[in-house]
């Protein structure tokens, strides 16, 4: 995939960057600059393109504060 290409980004991501461009616009940013920033803002905060579904999360620190209490208690009680 060459670089630039928004084809991994799910319509959400690209619908959420296309409004965070408008905004910046509408304040004053070149569209060149307000592209790059949207793009930059859904990146940090989705962590690039198309990761959207349950159950996404594998590693131990991805996981929110309730899942790992909840595995670190079935792995105590012998469920896991």
């Amino acid at each position: 995939m060459p670089r630039g290409d928004k084809e991994a980004y799910t319509d959400k991501q690209k619908r959420k960057a296309e409004h965070i461009a408008e905004s910046y616009e509408d304040r004053g940013a070149s569209e060149k600059r307000a592209e790059e920033i949207a793009w930059a803002t859904v990146n940090k905060q989705d962590g690039g393109g198309k990761k959207s579904g349950s159950g996404r999360s594998s590693t131990h620190e991805e996981r929110s504060k309730a899942a790992k209490k909840g595995w670190e208690t079935r792995r105590r009680k012998g469920n896991a």
